[in-house]
């Protein structure tokens, strides 16, 4: 009997650590998607001038244009994904 219930809590224990993988994996998925679409509004912000929103003065926008090469690449990846915005948003959260 000492023997089963031996068994029966190895097995809760490892399921608890597999549980334990899967939510620290999807954490670490949502918050790299989060951080990824902050850099996004991070580069309209800055460089919305170009796409007809009110920006920060031109002097700024220019300043940090050699910095902001990795948004600019994000922009333009966002311009090739935003006609199926709802398949981008529903493959970062795994819903469906």
């Amino acid at each position: 009997m000492i023997r089963i219930l031996k068994g029966m809590k190895d097995k809760f224990v490892e399921f608890l650590k597999i549980s334990d993988e899967v939510a620290r994996s999807n954490a670490v998925q949502t918050i790299e998607y989060e951080e990824e679409e902050l850099e996004n509004i991070f580069g309209v912000l800055v460089l919305g001038s170009y796409v007809g929103m009110p920006s920060p003065p031109m002097q700024i926008s220019l300043d940090l244009m050699p910095f902001m090469e990795k948004e600019l690449i994000l922009m333009m990846e966002k311009v090739d994904t935003a006609n199926q915005p709802l398949s981008h948003l529903f493959s970062a959260f795994d819903i469906g």
